[in-house]
């Protein structure tokens, strides 16, 4: 596992090739078995291959979901609040755990927040995804994350790049 993490990297640009039908089974596996708290499972997924619809999707806000352009597949966590007090906890973990499966398969992929985003003046980028895709009303969407395989090389970041200072044993210690 720690191997995937030093290679991953957040991708923002694709190769126009598809995701194996396959693969795609493998990170709703994935998703599905994601931990959530006390097993509430606040989270649904909207598993996006339609290339107008994640055109669409690339439009969410203003900034940081434009790499979604090159993306063919496209995953959206969608999240009940009702269901439980800490779902946003869970949509990040089903998010990571999701990023992680498409590292495993040799995939590639990048994170968009939703949430607290605006879209535009009007509108938030959670409610233009519910309205693009048929979510209910009550329902939140704060994370939309693009897959594919990568059409750019990024390095994982080296070991002695990571801040090390900011592990404190035992104690808090500036």
């Amino acid at each position: 596992m720690l191997a995937l993490l030093r290679e991953r990297r957040s991708i923002r640009k694709f190769q126009q090739r598809a995701v194996e039908p396959e693969k795609i089974e493998l990170l709703t596996e994935g998703l599905l078995r994601a931990p959530t708290s006390r097993n509430l499972q606040p989270c649904q997924f909207v598993v996006v291959d339609n290339p107008q619809l994640i055109a669409e999707l690339s439009r969410s806000k203003a900034h940081g979901t434009g790499f979604l352009q090159t993306a063919p597949l496209a995953v959206v966590i969608v999240a009940d609040p009702a269901r439980s007090d800490v779902w946003t906890e869970d949509s990040a973990i089903a998010a990571i755990i999701l990023q992680l499966v498409a590292e495993d398969l040799g995939l590639k992929s990048c994170w968009g927040q939703l949430r607290l985003r605006p879209h535009n003046e009007d509108q938030s980028a959670s409610d233009y995804v519910k309205q693009l895709l048929d979510i209910p009303a009550g329902l939140e969407v704060p994370i939309v994350i693009g897959i594919g395989y990568p059409d750019e090389e990024k390095a994982g970041h080296s070991r002695e790049s990571l801040p090390f200072e900011k592990v404190h044993l035992n104690r808090y210690s500036p």
